[in-house]
C-alpha cells in the first residue's frame, strides 16, 4: 500500500476553493472536501488508477477528477504525492504543477 502525502500547496489550493464555494453553500463545500479526501484515499491501494492528463502527455503526473476539481499527483517509489488541486474549467499550465511540487 502506497503512502499518501499531501503537499502543503495542494491543501492550500483545496482550502481556497472550498472557502470560495462556502460563501454560497457551506454544506456543499464540506461535502466536496470529504469527497476529495475519500477519493484520494483510493490512491493508497491503486496509485496508478488515474491517467496522465491529456493536456500534459508524457508527464510524470497523473490526475484524479472529483468534479469540479482536478487533483494532480505523482508516484515516487511507494508514495503518492498530491501536489496541485485546481478547478477543472481552468486551463492547466505545466508551470502550475512545477511550482506546487515540493
Amino acid at each position: 500500500m502506497a503512502r499518501l502525502i499531501w503537499a502543503e500547496p495542494a491543501l492550500e489550493d483545496l482550502g481556497q476553493i472550498a472557502d470560495y464555494i462556502a460563501l454560497d453553500d457551506p454544506v456543499a463545500a464540506k461535502r466536496l472536501v470529504r469527497r476529495v479526501f475519500a477519493k484520494a484515499e483510493l490512491l493508497q491501494k491503486f496509485p496508478e488508477m488515474c491517467p496522465v492528463p491529456h493536456d500534459l502527455p508524457n508527464s510524470r503526473y497523473r490526475h484524479l477528477v472529483v468534479k469540479p476539481l482536478r487533483i494532480f499527483y505523482r508516484i515516487q517509489e511507494d508514495s503518492v504525492f498530491i501536489v496541485y488541486v485546481m478547478r477543472s474549467e481552468r486551463l492547466l499550465k505545466a508551470s502550475d504543477l512545477e511550482e506546487h511540487d515540493p
